[in-house]
């Protein structure tokens, strides 16, 4: 029920939250970051580790975003403040939801000036926009798209109109509508791609890179990336799958949901290095060359090859749509709670958070042109949003939520919801109160650069302190015992 007592919309299915979750998931840094790191650090080996990283990180702290939003009704604000209230427990822990849902609006204000370069990109594959007989010529193409802030600045507001459109006409009939066709798009698009790829003359060179398992590759700067990837690209503390989860049917099994969502998502981001990389391979190319990779090298490989023309318009219209599908969802925390409180139709909360969110992502788009300038200790408006969000309020929030789930609250709040059998519910218990904290808090010291992590010098100091960790929280809380003994 929302605040005004009416019933809370829901998916029509399972499968409708599966699409929209995976598309928040699958968005442009997916796309070339995880097939690249996990070439680059041993192939399979990585895929191994990350999916280690994923179970024990990203599932259980999704599963809990989700428990909270599908037992709360609500907003990240509203939900988790319901369900602290439900355990007794003060309103003040439902902080963490406001900073989820900031955290979220924070993120898509400089999202959309991102997602406006693979629009800007379609339109001139469409229109022969992008030639070039050199990765320098590539970059200056790029230089001069972000250079001038009315070419910028239209295709940011344009990605700002279209997130606004498909979410102003609501959960079924605007995301879950747009989703159900335009993740199967992207997928099928992938696919015409990876056949385009086999053909291209590098697909044994991509195959080879992103599968063999090479352990000796797999430096602990391997298992960071593989763990701040397994956090960061399933869309979690940014309030997107909390809000979503808070449309889930009741019957809708979230254990099984989680893992198909985070199956998929990899799975995803495979197929795009499979459709990237013998591209790049085929005309001898760097594969590590990030976000580079997509906006100089690519369109330089689609030039030279057979019908590039057609499978680069291909590429850059399925980049387009995974931009789109995570954009939807950074925005639908701050449009619920508004629809939820303040009593506003959701077709006007849509628009009046685009118009906001139009202003301050354009000071994000100027930092590339008139504001690059604008600095504040070194770093540009879109700088300080990056910062801020992926480095601090992210790993907290995430942190804050599972130490509030497997700590605070009351036990029968989350085997309730979950649904699971006394082990696997123990099994998600252990990880949230004492595995996923600790590789959170990882990630956390490494992304703000106080120090590197070495695994092969430091894991038995990480395993005492998981050690520690868990001797205090039974001391503290006989919840994982009971649990254990009811299994």
């Amino acid at each position: 029920m929302t605040s005004s007592g009416q019933p809370r919309t829901q998916w029509l299915g399972r499968w409708g939250f599966m699409l929209a979750a995976t598309g928040s998931a699958v968005g442009l840094g997916n796309i070339w970051k995880f097939p690249y790191i996990t070439g680059e650090f041993g192939g399979g080996a990585f895929v191994l580790v990350y999916l280690a990283c994923i179970f024990a990180v990203g599932v259980p702290v999704m599963m809990t975003e989700i428990a909270f939003g599908r037992r709360g009704q609500g907003s990240p604000v509203d939900a988790i403040r319901r369900v602290v209230n439900e355990s007794g427990r003060s309103s003040v822990w439902s902080l963490i939801g406001w900073m989820a849902m900031l955290c979220g609006f924070m993120v898509l204000s400089f999202y959309v000036v991102v997602a406006g370069w693979s629009f800007s990109y379609l339109w001139k594959m469409l229109t022969g926009g992008l030639a070039g007989s050199s990765v320098d010529e590539m970059a200056a193409v790029f230089g001069a798209n972000n250079a001038n802030p009315l070419n910028l600045g239209f295709w940011s507001t344009l990605v700002t109109l279209l997130t606004m459109l498909i979410v102003g006409k609501g959960v079924q009939k605007g995301i879950e509508k747009s989703v159900s066709w335009m993740m199967p798009g992207l997928v099928i698009m992938l696919v015409i791609l990876i056949g385009f790829g086999m053909f291209s003359g590098g697909f044994g060179a991509a195959v080879n890179f992103l599968f063999s398992f090479n352990a000796g590759s797999l430096s602990s700067e391997g298992m960071l990336a593989a763990l701040g990837h397994a956090f960061f690209t399933l869309s979690l503390a940014s309030g997107a799958i909390l809000t979503y989860g808070s449309y889930l049917p009741k019957d809708a099994s979230i254990g099984r949901t989680t893992v198909s969502v985070a199956v998929a998502d990899t799975v995803v981001a495979l197929m795009a290095g499979m459709a990237i990389f013998p591209v790049i391979f085929a005309n001898g190319m760097d594969p590590g060359e990030g976000p580079g990779l997509i906006f100089m090298s690519l369109p330089l490989a689609f030039q030279a090859m057979p019908l590039g023309t057609l499978f680069g318009i291909l590429f850059f219209l399925m980049l387009s749509m995974a931009a789109l599908t995570s954009a939807i969802s950074m925005v639908e925390a701050t449009v619920s709670w508004l629809c939820d409180n303040k009593g506003i139709s959701r077709p006007a909360a849509a628009w009046g958070t685009g118009i906001v969110l139009w202003l301050i992502s354009t000071l994000a788009m100027l930092s590339f042109n008139l504001g690059a300038d604008w600095t504040l200790a070194g770093k540009t408006f879109f700088d300080w949003l990056d910062y801020l969000t992926s480095r601090w309020m992210m790993p907290l929030g995430g942190l804050g939520m599972v130490l509030l789930a497997g700590f605070i609250l009351k036990s029968d709040t989350f085997r309730e919801e979950l649904g699971l059998s006394p082990l696997p519910y123990a099994l998600w218990l252990a990880m949230v109160r004492y595995v996923s904290p600790l590789g959170i808090v990882v990630i956390f010291v490494d992304a703000l650069g106080v120090y590197q992590v070495s695994f092969a010098a430091h894991w038995p100091w990480l395993l005492a302190i998981l050690v520690v960790m868990a001797v205090l929280g039974e001391t503290l809380s006989p919840r994982l015992r009971h649990a254990l003994k009811t299994a």
